[in-house]
């Protein structure tokens, strides 16, 4: 019986994957038909699912409003390496549409930002930051500090309302970090070279089949020291300190305490995550308001979806990807891509 039962399940599953594969050979018969046939075919575009929302804290005296909490966890990137089931690192748009959700949502009263990221690539982070600004003028973004929220962490939360820090966070790198490798002294061992065409003279200044020359360096040092003085008036605007005094004392690129970051007011308050839910209640006026999470839920269909995707567009599936490990290793940094991120993390 136990068998039977097994084996009854797994005709259903088989057959529910042949009916996908068919509808979808059928949909790309179509389709293929009618580009054949010269025929003009407009599909409506599916419009992107809600995130689902999970309560983290439960509502008080019977309050509709909520406090949304957002989590930007590990390497700010746009190298987006978010499968199915996992995601190594955060996704950019994924992170804006939970804030326009949020600042869409008439019972959400506040957003809680929880940052716990080394920062990353300059445009993912300026990209972000731009968001949570944007976000921050319709509704009280709150950021909170988990362990770190270094360089282009600190980058985005600049466009919050309030900041809040652990006792325990690593802050600050303010600055710009672009590398890459020469193995020229290598290749001169090894009796390997490398010929190179090029239109301009700046156009392979990073490669490292050479030396740099000096012209090279200064003009990699100019594009990283604009980049760096956005940075630098990204911070003074949101705190209010003058650009003279923050790049004679913290943002030189270190990395500074809670503590230190209270001193030199890139910070507002030291606290707890519930410290920050806190706040958002009270700026957001909703202090019985319950706390939730957003998830984007996914299941078996919507694998049969990527596969069907796939099929009737031509291109290859998505990679679907379940993560067992729990956390993904660093990226590597790409060659030539400037980063607002700490130089622990810049190996």
């Amino acid at each position: 019986p136990m068998s039977k039962k097994y084996g009854c399940l797994l005709a259903f599953v088989i057959f529910l994957l042949f009916l996908s594969l068919a509808c979808n050979l059928g949909q790309f018969a179509v389709l293929s038909g009618g580009v054949e046939a010269g025929a003009a075919l407009s599909m409506p575009a599916k419009p992107l699912p809600k995130f689902r929302e999970n309560l983290l804290e439960p509502a008080k005296d019977k309050a509709t409003a909520k406090i949304v909490q957002i989590d930007l966890d590990g390497i700010i990137s746009s190298f987006s390496s978010e499968g199915l089931f996992s995601e190594a690192m955060p996704s950019i748009e994924s992170l804006k549409r939970q804030l326009a959700q949020a600042a869409a949502d008439a019972e959400v009263k506040a957003i809680v930002l929880r940052i716990n990221s080394p920062g990353g690539e300059v445009t993912a982070s300026d990209v972000l930051y731009n968001a949570v600004k944007k976000t921050a003028a319709v509704k009280p973004v709150i950021v909170h500090m988990d362990s770190v929220a270094a360089s282009g962490g600190y980058y985005v939360a600049c466009g919050a309302t309030k900041v809040v820090a652990s006792e325990t966070t690593l802050t600050g790198s303010i600055g710009v970090i672009m590398e890459s490798i020469n193995y020229s002294d290598l290749f001169g061992k090894v009796g390997l070279g490398m010929n190179t065409f090029t239109s301009g003279a700046f156009k392979d200044s990073l490669s490292g089949a050479r030396p740099m020359r000096e012209d090279e360096k200064a003009y990699i040092q100019n594009l990283v020291s604009q980049m760096y003085d956005r940075f630098l008036g990204i911070v003074s605007e949101a705190r209010k300190q003058p650009k003279d005094l923050l790049k004679n004392t913290v943002a030189d690129g270190r990395v500074v305490t809670a503590r230190e970051a209270l001193a030199a007011k890139l910070v507002d308050q030291i606290g707890y995550i519930e410290d920050a839910r806190a706040l958002a209640r009270e700026l957001g006026k909703a202090p019985g308001g319950a706390v939730v999470r957003y998830k984007q839920e996914h299941n078996f269909f919507d694998a049969l979806g990527l596969a069907g995707a796939a099929l009737s567009s031509g291109k290859p599936a998505a990679k679907v990807e379940l993560n067992l490990a729990g956390s993904a290793a660093l990226p590597r940094l790409q060659p030539g891509v400037p980063y607002y991120l700490s130089s622990t993390y810049a190996r």
